[in-house]
């Protein structure tokens, strides 16, 4: 098929998508698409990358991956801005969240004080910028008039665009949707993103969504629309598989795998009636892979999964890095480690110049010391018992939380998944915190019974509804 015969229908098949997954009933803030944008960034490539004006690969030499591009310091900071002016007209909700979650502010806080020790402060500093305009992208989602039904729209929106736009690229624009190791010369399949395992990486978090969507419209017989739902995100399932084939990034449909056991067995209402149970499953979905990847628990399951006993070459990175590790109690300072020296060491040592530890845990340990690992295990602690206890109240948002955080536990084993503007990050940001539940007005007390109130005297006795004062407030 001709490449523009195929943009043209790829554009009428995006549009499609978004009308018949449309609800007029439900509202949510048009600061919304701020977020989408930036997760939309995150899950691609830089904007300079695609306008042309960056270069071809964001790591070519060790200056670029220094110094960044000014173009996209300019456009992300411009989000940011936007950001923090919707949240100080949102500053009533968003004093209760960030009270409700402590945790999450220690952590950005330490990684703020780190960038004092770093050898690269000015650029330590700069990332720190990038890493908190996740968490103000995280807050417009859940401060919106409606949290749950803002992620849904958020994971709609960004997975309509990137999964559709991957598959046109690989197939129709292979200059910009594939990618060539330099010494074999062998292909590999990059779609919207740089990477085959950071493509991996967003089919994983986008196909988990659409697989909550997918079971929700299910088991909602009384939806008029539910046909089409199913129709919408059964699709967008089948191409994030397709996609999984083509990048053979294993870690991630693993990592799905997991995530869609939980959810299908969690929508069975047996087992999410027992806390017990949905407890032991998420150990047995997170312990089993981990023992298998670290203690090499079955090697042949090692082999099934394209994995030899090194990990493909992981377990000798962290060997490395772990010699060159600074202060264990503080680390190297916050994103410092990939600088500098140890930069240059590393990518002598390998020809795709690696920029990550391929290990979450180490990474962080890396950048942050002890400390470090010590506050992102308090964020994932409270993360995963505040959705255990949504579960009971709000059971759909409950299992999309607890699916993210048992993604991101295994992801990170052979990934380095806690990064600022990642989408394994910034979901499992998003799942780990608490969201205040909105304050109910009084009800006034019943008239007596043998009053027989008027329309207009029953309609002042309502409860004032909080909407009207939450829309206004969240642009």
């Amino acid at each position: 098929m001709n490449p523009t015969i195929a943009t043209f229908l790829f554009t009428l098949g995006v549009i499609g998508l978004f009308l018949l997954d449309r609800d007029k009933t439900v509202q949510t803030s048009k600061a919304l698409w701020l977020p989408v944008f930036w997760v939309l960034i995150a899950g691609s490539r830089p904007v300079s990358m695609w306008l042309g004006i960056g270069p071809v690969n964001s790591i070519q030499t060790a200056d670029k991956y220094l110094d960044g591009s000014p173009f996209d310091k300019f456009l992300l900071s411009g989000m940011l801005a936007l950001g923090i002016f919707v949240l100080i007209r949102r500053r009533v909700q968003v004093g209760k969240l960030l009270r409700r979650n402590w945790a999450i502010i220690l952590f950005f806080t330490y990684c703020a004080v780190s960038v004092l020790w770093s050898d690269y402060t000015d650029v330590s500093f700069k990332r720190w910028v990038k890493a908190f305009s996740d968490l103000v992208m995280v807050m417009i989602v859940l401060t919106d008039m409606n949290p749950l039904a803002a992620m849904k729209r958020l994971l709609a929106r960004v997975g309509f665009v990137l999964v559709p736009a991957s598959i046109l690229l690989i197939k129709y624009y292979p200059a910009l949707g594939r990618s060539y190791n330099i010494w074999t010369w062998t292909p590999s399949y990059v779609g919207v993103t740089d990477h085959k395992n950071t493509l991996g990486m967003v089919c994983m978090v986008l196909a988990i969504g659409f697989l909550w969507r997918f079971l929700m419209a299910y088991q909602d017989i009384e939806d008029p629309y539910r046909t089409r739902r199913l129709l919408v995100h059964g699709t967008l399932i089948g191409m994030s598989v397709w996609l999984f084939m083509q990048a053979q990034s294993m870690t991630s449909q693993a990592c799905f795998l997991l995530g869609a056991i939980f959810l299908i067995a969690t929508s069975l209402g047996f087992v999410l009636r027992k806390r017990s149970l949905v407890q032991l499953l998420v150990l047995v979905l997170v312990a089993v892979p981990v023992s298998t990847l670290l203690l090499g628990v079955g090697g042949g399951a090692l082999e099934e999964l394209g994995k030899d006993a090194t990990l493909t070459g992981r377990t000798d990175i962290w060997r490395l890095v772990l010699n060159m590790a600074g202060s264990p109690i503080f680390g190297t300072g916050f994103e410092s480690f990939w600088l500098g020296n140890r930069a240059d060491r590393m990518w002598n040592l390998y020809y795709f110049h690696p920029t990550q530890a391929h290990n979450g845990y180490i990474e962080m340990y890396l950048e942050l010391g002890w400390i470090g690992v010590i506050l992102l295990g308090a964020i994932l602690f409270a993360g995963y018992r505040n959705a255990l206890a949504t579960l009971r109240t709000n059971p759909d948002l409950g299992r999309i939380r607890m699916a993210f955080i048992a993604v991101a536990l295994v992801y990170n084993v052979t990934e380095a998944g806690f990064r600022m503007m990642t989408l394994t990050w910034f979901f499992c940001l998003l799942a780990a915190f608490v969201i205040p539940e909105v304050a109910v007005e009084e009800a006034p007390a019943p008239l007596p019974a043998d009053t027989a109130p008027s329309f207009e005297d029953w309609r002042q006795r309502q409860p004032v509804p909080n909407l009207a004062r939450r829309r206004r407030e969240a642009i």
